[in-house]
């Protein structure tokens, strides 16, 4: 009686436990881009605790490993990530993404193709993918700083809070130095943190800061902030002070020489 209730019992759970076998679903879209494009990637993780995050580790042509991220799960197991080229840009090629997640060995890959150009038009099935209606710019970029000073903050609020902001930062001259990330919330606020400084900002001039938000840039502002010797220029900028001391200087010596002949007068 006893091995019938173990059989009967076996029967039972092991279609329970074939069934329970995670499964990683995974999507590059799109699969061919430009060297300064940005890639969605979008999947779908079963039987593992959604509390833990789904790791997405990018490997370059030649067997590098140039980006190890992590993106959250949602209560079905749906996650998603946008990401972006590193510096300055993706090289030619094939890469893989491979993603893991803790609670098990399963692994899902997926693949995109990096061509030749630095542009890359972006069909209509993907922007209905990311959802974003508007095709106007609808975000708002305001900068925080003291003058001296190499932090920088910027804060914003655009009119979608479901896709990542992509923020961009170029040199006087055009060279891209900086690539960063920010999620908005709910309220499509977002802030973002900016240390000037370095063999990077060793120009003077004004720094380009620019929001894309979406692959294809639905969303785009920029705002530029004035750098010397890696700090923040003061409100006036250099050339304006300038102007205003010698401006300064010309009142003060025309004031001495009326006082001098005035005196001479008497």
């Amino acid at each position: 009686m006893f091995k019938i209730v173990m059989l009967i019992l076996i029967a039972t759970l092991a279609p329970i436990s074939a069934f329970a076998e995670p499964i990683i679903e995974l999507n590059a879209n799109p699969t061919e881009i430009g060297s300064l494009d940005l890639i969605l990637v979008t999947g779908r993780i079963t039987d593992v605790s959604i509390f833990k995050p789904i790791t997405l580790t990018v490997v370059s042509p030649d067997g590098q490993i140039i980006y190890v991220l992590k993106s959250p799960l949602d209560n079905t197991g749906l996650f998603k990530k946008i990401i972006n080229p590193p510096l300055p840009k993706f090289a030619d090629g094939t890469y893989r993404i491979i993603a893991s997640h803790e609670d098990t060995k399963i692994t899902g890959q997926a693949e995109f193709t990096v061509i030749t150009g630095d542009s890359q038009i972006i069909s209509a099935p993907l922007q209905e993918t990311i959802k974003i209606e508007p095709k106007s710019s609808a975000i708002t970029l305001n900068v925080t700083s003291k003058t001296g000073d190499n932090k920088i903050t910027i804060t914003g609020v655009t009119t979608s809070s479901i896709t990542d902001i992509t923020f961009t930062v170029t040199s006087p001259n055009g060279n891209l130095i900086s690539i960063a990330q920010v999620t908005p919330d709910t309220n499509g606020e977002f802030l973002l943190e900016i240390i000037s400084g370095g063999p990077v900002w060793k120009e003077d001039g004004f720094y380009t800061v620019t929001a894309n938000q979406g692959l294809t840039s639905e969303h785009k502002q920029s705002v530029q902030i004035e750098i010397n010797n890696g700090v923040v220029v003061p409100e006036f900028g250099t050339i304006a002070l300038m102007i205003l001391a010698v401006s300064i200087l010309a009142i003060i010596t025309i004031s001495s020489k009326s006082r001098i002949g005035i005196i001479s007068k008497y």
